[in-house]
């Protein structure tokens, strides 16, 4: 079997991807450690779902560190306070130069280990500049030039929304997954962007959410 590595962020996204890749691909599952608030929930809920899903073609998660409070300061996503509430705009949640970061760490990763796809769960929604196809293509060339090591980035849900990809992944344990910027042992807050963004796709795709929140938003 040939491998990929994928961005595993514990999310409900990653998850599914991992899940997925691994029916035809040896899946290295990378958790790139940056000092972000959440940091320590999102690896046990993403160790519960791989645990779960019992999927041997899985390797363990191996974890890299790239600390950005040299570079973020006091920026919500590591100070933890005043994280984006579920009316904010998708505009509020941007992490800058994320994906440069993560990909850049992911490919020197993969380039002493001999893999040359990495693959993340961007879907269709993400409005970011560092999300589109084309980025994609150009940081992939600039990482296999700079590394002499063919470096591919494919992104298999850009063309879906989330309601589309939690309806086609119900059989998974998708309520261990973990999409929230404030959670607290386990739980989601229920009120923060990345959890407006859960439930609503979870009611649109008609699917019980099982995952437990502080707080639930009524979007029948």
């Amino acid at each position: 079997m040939q491998s990929i590595a994928v961005l595993a962020s514990g999310g409900l996204d990653s998850c599914a991807l991992a899940a997925d890749l691994a029916r035809e691909s040896t899946v290295h599952p990378l958790y790139v450690r940056a000092g972000l608030a959440w940091e320590q929930e999102e690896m046990a809920a993403l160790g519960e779902f791989l645990d779960a899903a019992a999927i041997p073609s899985i390797r363990p998660v191996e974890q890299l560190s790239v600390p950005v409070a040299s570079l973020y300061g006091d920026h919500w996503s590591v100070s933890g306070k005043d994280v984006p509430g579920a009316e904010t705009p998708d505009s509020a949640v941007y992490l800058p130069g994320r994906n440069i970061l993560l990909l850049s760490h992911a490919a020197v990763w993969c380039s002493l280990r001999g893999v040359h796809r990495i693959a993340l769960g961007t879907l269709q929604d993400n409005p970011f500049s560092d999300a589109s196809p084309q980025f994609f293509v150009a940081l992939g060339n600039v990482l296999s030039q700079g590394l002499d090591h063919e470096i591919e980035i494919v992104t298999p849900y850009r063309a879906l929304h989330k309601s589309e990809l939690i309806r086609a992944h119900a059989r998974l344990p998708l309520e261990l997954s973990l999409s929230c910027m404030a959670p607290a042992h386990g739980v989601h807050c229920g009120d923060c962007n990345k959890c407006h963004e859960r439930q609503s796709a979870f009611a649109e795709a008609g699917i019980p959410d099982k995952t437990i929140y502080e707080k639930i938003y009524n979007y029948g």
